[in-house]
């Protein structure tokens, strides 16, 4: 922490044209350098958790999926894979299949709108409308899967809704703009990495070190630009026999963690095509007695932009307790702090951008006093 008398603090947020979602940021300067940055992210508090304790456990499902527009499936399938291994509901192969088809669009469409962002903080403007353009296709293959080109809707307690159950012609058509996808990104990807007025900006700026990103957390892709393997896709028992590499940088810069996101566009699409080449046949639904009175269950999934966590138990009248989400943005954010130590202050937002924050799934702090509860607001936050 350096805030000495040399230094000048530079406020920014909570509403900035870099920043997608309202949080504030303090950088301390010294000649145009950081020597110290602190984020505050409580503008877009709702009080999740709060919300979701004591209804009941389908209904529970219905909101853990508004949690986040861009992670909505990760955030449901993870709800309900709490609820399926709480009350020890069979899942289908077939269904089991498809979420992780439906997880893997959703990662790809992220990533490409990390991009679109991130060339818009760097200034890229064609950048930023072309991976726009390229993230297109991807929402149209998941509309033609789910119906919906957000919120999806797909996983139901014992497997998937009946309309994303896809036909052999659907399979086919989604196999071609997959093709389509790979043909238009492929070139886009390799014209990025390669441009050097983008390169020279991104190299060498927001070093987040090994064991600094080990110290404060790091997850998902902003870890993996640090050389730290931590996809929780590995842990999981649904991707047990899901063939796809693990994309580790070393350079801990801005650099890394936009290409750690571009190279990991390549493995989702040899995901989706092992799915859909491999799908298995029978059941996508198995209807089951719900088991109530359950004890605490936790389970992790990797959200696009990591290591997603829920946690709950079921009461004897089949209501949601002691509800508890982990985002990947707080623990992100925490590293960006650090990483953007050194920058310069053009810089530092650009940093900030490259773990792809998430404010609006991150905030549901809840105050105890006095055996009180109350629910967090930006004002209190000093």
């Amino acid at each position: 922490m350096n805030r000495g008398k040399n230094t000048c603090e530079v406020d920014i947020g909570t509403i900035h044209p870099a920043l997608i979602e309202p949080f504030r940021v303090r950088f301390w300067v010294e000649d145009e350098i950081i020597t110290d940055c602190e984020i505050t992210y409580n503008a877009a508090h709702r009080g999740i958790e709060r919300i979701l304790e004591g209804i009941p456990v389908k209904k529970a499902h219905i909101v853990t999926e508004r949690i986040c527009g861009l992670c909505s499936h990760p955030h449901l399938w993870n709800s309900l894979r709490v609820t399926e291994k709480a009350m020890g509901l069979e899942v289908p192969e077939r269904a089991q299949k498809i979420r992780i088809l439906v997880n893997e669009m959703d990662r790809l469409h992220s990533h490409l709108f990390f991009l679109a962002h991130g060339f818009e903080t760097l200034g890229q403007e064609t950048y930023t409308y072309r991976s726009f353009q390229l993230r297109e296709p991807v929402m149209r293959m998941l509309q033609k899967l789910t119906g919906n080109r957000v919120h999806y809707s797909t996983p139901v307690m014992g497997g998937i809704r009946k309309r994303c159950d896809p036909t052999k012609e659907t399979v086919k058509e989604l196999l071609e703009m997959v093709d389509v996808v790979e043909k238009e990104l492929t070139p886009f990807i390799e014209r990025v990495t390669t441009d050097p007025m983008v390169m020279a900006r991104i190299t060498g700026t927001g070093i987040l070190g090994k064991k600094t990103a080990e110290k404060y957390h790091a997850v998902g892709p902003t870890a993996r630009g640090s050389g730290i393997s931590n996809d929780a896709r590995r842990e999981m028992p649904e991707y047990a026999d899901i063939d796809f590499k693990d994309i580790i940088l070393g350079d801990c810069d801005v650099k890394d963690r936009i290409l750690v996101r571009g190279l990991e566009i390549f493995e989702i699409i040899k995901i989706l095509r092992q799915i859909l080449d491999e799908l298995p046949s029978g059941p996508s639904h198995i209807t089951q007695k719900m088991k109530f009175g359950t004890e605490l269950v936790s389970v992790y999934n990797e959200a696009p932009r990591g290591e997603l966590f829920h946690s709950y138990r079921i009461d004897e009248a089949g209501l949601v307790r002691n509800y508890r989400v982990r985002t990947p943005t707080p623990p992100n954010l925490a590293c960006m702090e650090q990483a953007c130590i050194g920058d310069q202050l053009t810089d530092g937002i650009l940093t900030i951008v490259s773990c792809d924050p998430c404010l609006s799934c991150s905030n549901r702090a809840i105050v105890v006093e006095d055996g009180k509860e109350s629910l967090v607001n930006f004002r209190r936050v000093k």
